[in-house]
């Protein structure tokens, strides 16, 4: 004879059922944090890193005016560059004290700046010094620029000098260091929720996502601004979605 669940075993099984799925999202939440954390030791520990390389070669790394001489020249990409042709080789930048980029697929200094840094081992991996397929500025995380702890997050940098940008207009952010997500044209795609970047923010500087050392990425749906130049904004902390990447401006000089 057939005989169903009674109500005691039916109550088992969903009280089973709720802690598991409890587990399930404490885990996430677990790492996700552990992911947050990780943004500020990566920041700190690229920021060593360049400023070591600087005391050490006294200059930046990317814009490095003699870095073939340390590390071979990179023949492929930088055929009018003088130096030992080597594998990988690098390319040698300008000198002037500024990280900038060129076209798609080629080298410029935003992307020599990952590979000399792991050319003197100061970080770790191996990175290809060219821009991606999509534009000059374009990171491919894990080929020309580091990939981050957080998901779907890499790193990237550059000199924006005083230009327009999506944090705050015609403020000088010098050479400066982005976290966010691949897209075709750079690497700071929002990737953190606003309450993410909050406590980012807050754990490195002043909690306010148009100023400081620590800044936004994305003012219209990340912050509360009402334009770029709103600079007494908070972060849009009830909005749920992922809006938001983020920005240390003049982190290597």
């Amino acid at each position: 004879m057939s005989r169903g669940f009674s109500l005691v075993e039916l109550s088992i099984v969903l009280v089973i059922l709720g802690l598991l799925t409890g587990g399930i999202l404490a885990g996430q939440s677990l790492i996700r944090a552990a992911e947050l954390r990780a943004v500020t030791t990566e920041r700190d520990r690229y920021i060593t890193a360049a400023r070591t390389f600087r005391d050490k070669y006294f200059t930046i790394p990317g814009d490095m005016a003699n870095a073939t001489s340390f590390w071979g020249k990179d023949n492929v990409a930088c055929t009018g560059h003088t130096g030992t042709t080597m594998v990988p080789g690098t390319c040698n930048g300008d000198g002037d004290g500024i990280l900038e980029y060129g076209a798609a697929s080629v080298t410029n200094e935003m992307f020599q700046f990952w590979k000399q840094l792991a050319l003197a081992g100061m970080i770790e991996g191996s990175y290809s010094g060219l821009a991606g397929s999509a534009a000059g500025q374009h990171s491919v995380f894990g080929t020309n620029a580091p990939r981050s702890r957080l998901n779907r997050g890499g790193w990237t940098t550059y000199n924006l000098l005083i230009v327009g940008h999506s944090a705050i207009t015609d403020f000088d952010y010098g050479n400066e260091l982005t976290m966010g997500a691949e897209n075709n044209s750079s690497g700071y795609g929002p990737v953190l929720k606003p309450e993410e970047a909050w406590n980012i923010d807050t754990k490195t500087d002043d909690g306010k996502p148009q100023r400081g050392n620590t800044m936004a990425v994305g003012w219209d749906n990340c912050t509360t601004a009402a334009n770029s130049a709103d600079l007494s904004s908070d972060y849009a902390l009830t909005t749920t979605s992922s809006e938001c990447a983020m920005i240390f401006p003049k982190a290597f000089y």
